[in-house]
């Protein structure tokens, strides 16, 4: 496990440079294939340059807004075309990382969720000469295939965090709920909260239904009574726990990854113990500005080794503050 002092340092260096960001107004539901085009912003005078980020968004998932939104506020700062596309199947997502290379795009930002299949064609596309900037699913992985620079969260740092939190609070036995088989940064996440809370039984559920979700977690908990607690790795299946809780007639308690409006509003009164972010908006703007940085002025943005925007805490010390930043979709 790395020492929390350097991954805060880590962190630290982001807030620092989220500081620095102009809030614009944010648009959520990001559709697939979808080009978003910046506006001049502060850089008026710039020469144009177009950039792809290539995510494995799901449908109905509100994390995205969030990345999205940071991506769209970094492209109007920088003059910057932003052509935006998803897709969470990796055959499918591999497509759209190629249909950038063959546009001639001057950037690709892309999460590398799906290695094995989305890695290689992106390992292509640095090869052409496109800039490369993995974030949100990949540390382990970005530099195999040519990304310069890496932006998200250490995911089993992450999972080992709220495995102690579990710890400290009593627990007896949780369920970690991953909502996309084979997604590394899932499955890290999970693997972590079993390192540091051994007791731990993963559950695999079809993140894209929600019935369905609702079902398998009521199901598993009335199966197992000594389940205390439940680890959700997105905000909208924290919500669905709670309803499956309720429908077992169960006293476990439920964490979470990420966060949106409701799940700060939840952590609000109590019925969502915590959320562990990992700054989407933060992944989002420094990825396409990294890609300006190094387009315009030849940056070296891969010469520090990646940069972690997470883990960060929101509890109940803390949320109140973080609300109104949920609600204009920053957090």
């Amino acid at each position: 496990m790395r020492s929390n002092s350097t991954s805060l340092r880590k962190v630290a260096v982001v807030a620092v440079l989220a500081a620095v960001i102009t809030a614009c107004s944010s648009q959520g539901g990001a559709q697939q294939g979808q080009s978003a085009s910046g506006g001049t912003g502060g850089t008026v005078g710039t020469e144009r340059f177009t950039v792809a980020m290539v995510t494995h968004e799901a449908p109905g998932d509100t994390f995205w807004d969030r990345i999205r939104a940071g991506a769209e506020d970094a492209a109007a700062a920088h003059n910057i075309e932003l052509r935006y596309s998803n897709n969470n199947q990796a055959p499918e997502m591999a497509t759209l990382v190629q249909n950038a290379i063959d546009s001639q795009v001057d950037g690709l930002a892309v999460t590398l969720a799906y290695p094995e299949q989305v890695g290689p064609v992106t390992k292509a596309a640095a090869d052409r000469g496109i800039p490369v900037v993995a974030f949100n699913g990949g540390l382990d992985q970005y530099r195999q295939y040519g990304a310069k620079m890496y932006f998200g969260s250490d995911e089993s740092l992450a999972g080992q965090a709220a495995g102690q939190r579990l710890t400290q609070g009593g627990g007896q036995k949780a369920i970690c709920v991953i909502q996309e088989q084979g997604h590394v940064a899932l499955e890290a996440r999970c693997a972590g909260v079993a390192k540091t809370f051994p007791n731990t039984e993963n559950l695999y559920v079809q993140g894209t239904d929600t019935a369905s979700v609702r079902a398998t977690i009521g199901a598993k908990l009335q199966e197992d009574p000594t389940i205390t607690h439940i680890v959700t790795l997105g905000a909208p299946i924290a919500l669905t726990a709670l309803q499956s809780v309720a429908d077992a007639g169960s006293e476990a308690k439920v964490a979470t990854f990420d966060l949106n409006i409701d799940a700060a509003k939840a952590i609000q009164d109590g019925t969502i113990m915590f959320s562990i972010d990992q700054q989407p908006y933060v992944q989002g703007y420094m990825a396409v500005a990294s890609l300006w940085l190094n387009l315009t002025n030849g940056n070296d943005i891969g010469g520090g080794g990646p940069v972690l925007t997470g883990p960060s805490f929101v509890d109940s010390t803390n949320v109140d503050q973080i609300v109104t930043y949920a609600q204009n979709n920053k957090r």
